[in-house]
């Protein structure tokens, strides 16, 4: 049997099935990416849900697998050369499982690196202005009066929606027919744009027609609805 024992975050979290990739995380719009990622590839893993009402996220146990203390992370139990690996970063985290299980990656060199520029897309603008806007039109940033903050969120919001509105127009998929990392990376702040932080009318999203019809198509997808709701509420 796998013995993790020398991670301590089985000592807080401890696994059930010690043989499989455990993750730690939410559902939130970096933690949905892993969870749609291990689902659609099947891999077989055991997921932790991660409590920020208890701020379980900045915990030692926690901090010893991800020292930025952000969800998701990973362990897994069969990691290069059969040795135990943790990692934490969501795409990072995408890019080994597509290489560990060749899947959902393009096997063409150059194409591979195209889909990676697209999940550091995410990574560098998606996420980090997509996230920014919400803070300031749902949570405490929208108590602050001077709109210059939000403003800004907004229009680099439209205008990163825009650089995809032109990708996607004529594709299925971020890398034409095949479903890939491009789109998991993508998928859930895409999604959380209208469905979360409530800001379609802001971000002019009626007017797209390549974006929402792509969404649609990954959200039709099954992997894709149960990553979704992984880790599933307490009850």
């Amino acid at each position: 049997m796998t013995d993790l024992t020398d991670f301590p975050i089985t000592q807080r979290w401890t696994p059930r099935h010690p043989d499989r990739l455990q993750l730690y995380s939410l559902p939130t719009p970096n933690g949905v990416k892993v969870a749609i990622m291990l689902e659609e590839t099947g891999l077989p893993y055991e997921v932790h849900r991660i409590d920020f009402g208890e701020n379980e996220q900045k915990s030692d146990a926690f901090l010893s697998l991800n020292p930025n203390g952000k969800i998701p992370a990973i362990l897994d139990p069969d990691g290069p050369g059969g040795t135990p690996l943790g990692l934490f970063e969501s795409g990072a985290i995408l890019q080994y499982l597509a290489e560990k299980t060749g899947k959902l990656i393009p096997g063409d060199p150059a194409e591979r690196w195209h889909c990676i520029q697209w999940v550091h897309f995410q990574i560098g603008g998606v996420g980090p202005m997509f996230g920014q806007l919400g803070f300031f039109h749902k949570f405490a940033g929208k108590e602050i009066e001077d709109p210059r903050p939000k403003q800004r969120y907004v229009d680099e919001t439209k205008r990163l929606l825009g650089v995809l509105e032109g990708h996607l127009d004529g594709r299925r998929w971020m890398m034409g027919d095949d479903f890939t990392i491009a789109d998991i990376a993508l998928i859930g702040w895409v999604r959380a744009l209208t469905d979360f932080y409530e800001v379609g009318d802001l971000v002019g999203w009626s007017d797209l027609k390549a974006v929402p019809s792509w969404l649609d198509r990954c959200l039709e997808r099954p992997a894709v609805q149960r990553g979704l709701k992984i880790p599933a509420a307490p009850e």
